[in-house]
């Protein structure tokens, strides 16, 4: 008797269950998630080559649409981490809403390496028409099988290298950002008696040197007697590390720190210790009274155009680097309906004009990447970089004299600009 008033409570606690479901809201299409599987990366290769992998490296592969145009990103960290990750998915979210007929898709959490080329092939075999890559790693793996796909499009994030064929490769200026926040930085510092900021670094690559110098000279326009420190953190996503870094260049003087990683650890830590941070990607990462800004990233229009041309047939990859005039970068507390965060709003109304000043110029085109690369600039021991009047060029933003590309200087960007006290990696 006692189990049948189970079973029978059971039965209507079930039936109950069903009519809410079907009275409940209709859920809003995301894009399609896949995450880790528990198979090792061995056992995808037991699968026949002629044969789309069900997993591969750990990851299952999703499923296209047939009659759509099928749209895939591989992201180094989670979709949700509040920031670089999480505006490339935004990116993808704006591509399945504006551009018809698209199906998009994610694999979240992909290493760069043997894992990553797995997944890309993966994905290809099984029909994705256009394939973004997000981060600089992806950029060998992606190269090795474009070449095998030719019918693919292959466009990677912040690396340099392409095919002009079906690879291509896509950037932009988040140095004009750095260096407008390296001005409030520099102020905000130099209205609290302690002229130090610091740099959360991910890897010695020349984007991160590129972007630490941006901020260095932006913070010279508005503490001439500032100086910034560096540590290198050699991870793109762990919040555990990035609080630990942040800790320890606050712990060490800084005032300011900025952060080059994906979460918003920096300004969190910058609450717990009185000071400021400054985090970076995505426009959500601003979220607590002592972060500063956040230089971040719009991917959406830019991501819908490329996909565009590509269904139509008039897309040529080679290097897309856009500047701020593009719509696709933004400074928190500056544009269009946001409001100052609070220790930006009791600065100096004069450095306020300049950085409004100037990010008007920047959003006009008037003022881009090689202007805040134009001498007078010094490096750190005194060397000139660059004289008076003097430009760098594109292949110098992007490059080690290692990379036997023909910069204009003969540094190309291994340098750390006057201010910096860390050394180069070796």
């Amino acid at each position: 008797m006692f189990r049948r008033k189970i079973w029978l409570l059971t039965s209507v606690m079930v039936l109950a269950a069903m009519l809410l479901a079907a009275c409940g809201p209709a859920a809003t299409p995301e894009p399609e998630m896949v995450v880790p599987t528990a198979p090792p990366a061995e056992e995808a290769t037991a699968v026949p080559p002629t044969e789309p992998p069900a997993d591969t490296g750990g990851f299952q592969t999703p499923d296209i649409e047939e009659g759509k145009f099928n749209v895939a990103m591989v992201l180094i960290g989670p979709h949700d981490d509040g920031g670089w990750s999480q505006a490339h998915w935004e990116g993808l979210e704006y591509i399945a809403a504006n551009v018809p007929d698209t199906h998009v898709a994610y694999i979240e959490n992909v290493p760069e390496g043997a894992d990553s080329e797995q997944v890309f092939r993966a994905l290809s075999r099984k029909g994705f028409d256009l394939i973004f890559g997000t981060s600089f790693g992806f950029g060998d793996p992606m190269a090795a099988v474009a070449e095998e796909f030719p019918d693919v499009m292959y466009i990677h994030l912040t690396g340099i290298a392409s095919n002009e064929s079906n690879f291509g490769n896509l950037m932009g200026a988040m140095e004009d950002m750095k260096y407008l926040a390296g001005m409030l930085a520099g102020a905000r510092a130099k209205m609290d008696g302690n002229p130090k900021l610091g740099y959360m670094a991910t890897f010695p690559i020349p984007e991160e040197i590129r972007l630490g110098n941006a901020i260095a000279l932006g913070m010279k326009k508005t503490c001439p007697e500032c100086t910034m420190d560096v540590r290198w953190i050699n991870t793109w996503h762990d919040p555990i590390i990035e609080k630990e870094a942040a800790a320890s260049l606050f712990d060490a003087g800084a005032q300011v720190v900025f952060t080059g990683a994906d979460t918003p650890a920096v300004a969190d830590v910058a609450q717990e210790k009185g000071k400021w941070g400054v985090t970076y990607d995505w426009s959500g990462s601003c979220k607590v009274d002592a972060c500063l800004t956040a230089p971040y990233w719009v991917w959406g229009p830019v991501y819908a155009s490329i996909t565009e041309k590509v269904i139509a047939g008039t897309y040529k990859p080679g290097w897309d680097y856009f500047d701020a005039d593009s719509g696709a970068l933004g400074l928190y507390g500056f544009m269009e309906g946001q409001e100052m965060q609070p220790g930006v709003k009791e600065l100096d109304p004069e450095v306020i004009t300049m950085v409004q000043d100037t990010l008007a110029l920047m959003l006009a085109g008037e003022f881009d990447r090689f202007d805040v690369f134009t001498g007078p600039i010094n490096d750190n021991q005194g060397n000139v970089v660059l004289p008076e009047g003097q430009s760098l060029q594109q292949v110098d933003l992007d490059a080690f004299p290692e990379y036997g590309l023909p910069c204009s200087v003969d540094v190309c960007m291994k340098w750390w600009a006057e201010g910096i006290t860390a050394e180069l990696p070796q």
